[in-house]
């Protein structure tokens, strides 16, 4: 008998934090467990290629904005044909697909909330809350990834606290590790023979919820106000998406185009971070950020906004500082201390790494999802 098929509905399959714990999830679970098929209800890029466990469909629906009907007529004709026995739908983008699946035999509906968009950055948003107040009657199971989110579905969503399981993302701790010598030939040349250099760094799809524009203003910020350390800051912006254009600009505008690299999307994240000393995450808001728990395995201290999860990975003082959301003046007087003392950064760091080592790991992860799982076909 083969093992049960999850069909997991996502808006895309591209580079980005949810899409990052998919794969993860995918590729760390025991095949004889449960089978995997992926529906991006757009497409799939090249990211894809990252699922390596065997027999996974990557299928794509090219569905049109808005409320394509035709799109989800295709999703309903392929739910039947499937036949899955659960439906792991994940985020707002893919909450009404679930539609598709009612009234089909055996399937068992799980939805994730991973984090928001800028329109509905506090989960208050009135169309979307109608939405999802409307499909708590479609959904057996929730799982989310921070505890944030997970009061924010009980006491506003008004799901029962007994349909909602909280797992943290993991890290692969191997993959992302501090460096003996830092991989300095990876970035720009003009900085390779500056030792006395700083580089802060962030990692992420560049898009407004992100907010990493607040980081260029802060460098410049940080140049005006304090010209010492402020000219041996270094800031690197890795990631693509929609504002990279944007980014560009404003670098020049700040006259920071010396000071400032934006590699792109890269596939050697593991070493950009282990090229930098500082991490930064701007975000307007955010679930559970994979790229600060890879910072942290990498053994650098974080800044990060006070917002969602940020506050359950991040503890001032210990392994970073957080700040307000959009305050530049408040993340220049969170970098000064990082900047000016290199022991400081490095106690920082240690404390980060050993921290995600013992409580984010990806085979608690999977096994946190696969519980779920287990739960809802044995219910």
């Amino acid at each position: 008998m083969s093992a049960p098929l999850v069909a997991h509905i996502i808006y895309a399959l591209s580079t980005g934090g949810l899409e990052n714990g998919l794969v993860n999830i995918i590729n760390r679970c025991p095949p004889d467990r449960y089978r995997h098929a992926v529906i991006c209800l757009t497409r799939a890029d090249a990211f894809a290629a990252r699922i390596t466990a065997p027999g996974v469909e990557v299928i794509e629906l090219h569905k049109r904005e808005g409320h394509d009907l035709d799109a989800y007529r295709r999703l309903r004709r392929l739910l039947r044909a499937m036949r899955p026995a659960i439906v792991h739908s994940r985020n707002m983008a893919a909450l009404e697909a679930q539609l598709c699946g009612v009234g089909l035999r055996g399937i068992r509906r799980v939805h994730g909330e991973h984090g928001r968009e800028v329109g509905d950055l506090d989960g208050s948003n009135p169309r979307y809350l109608l939405l999802r107040r409307f499909m708590r009657l479609f959904i057996h199971r929730y799982i989310t990834v921070s505890k944030d989110l997970e009061r924010w579905l009980v006491e506003t969503v008004g799901a029962r606290p007994q349909c909602v399981t909280q797992v943290y993302n993991g890290v692969d701790h191997a993959r992302f590790a501090p460096a003996n010598v830092k991989p300095l030939a990876l970035l720009p040349p003009p900085w390779q023979g500056q030792d006395a250099i700083v580089v802060i760094g962030t990692v992420g799809r560049l898009t407004p919820v992100k907010d990493q524009q607040l980081l260029l203003e802060a460098l410049a910020l940080l140049r005006q106000r304090h010209p010492e350390p402020g000219a041996r800051a270094r800031l690197v912006i890795v990631g693509d998406g929609p504002l990279r254009q944007a980014l560009a600009d404003r670098v020049d505008e700040l006259g920071l185009a010396g000071a400032v690299w934006l590699p792109g999307d890269r596939e050697d994240v593991p070493e950009l971070l282990r090229a930098m000393d500082i991490f930064v995450l701007p975000s307007l808001g955010e679930g559970i950020s994979n790229t600060v728990l890879e910072a942290m395995a990498s053994g650098l201290p974080v800044l990060a906004t006070a917002v969602g999860g940020n506050v359950e990975l991040v503890t001032p003082g210990d392994n970073g500082d957080l700040f307000p959301v959009d305050d530049a003046g408040a993340l220049v007087r969170a970098l000064l201390p990082l900047l000016e003392d290199s022991g400081l950064r490095g106690r920082q760091g240690e404390s980060a790494r050993r921290g995600v080592v013992q409580r984010h790991d990806w085979d608690n992860t999977v096994a946190g999802y696969l519980a779920v799982y287990d739960d809802l076909l044995r219910g």
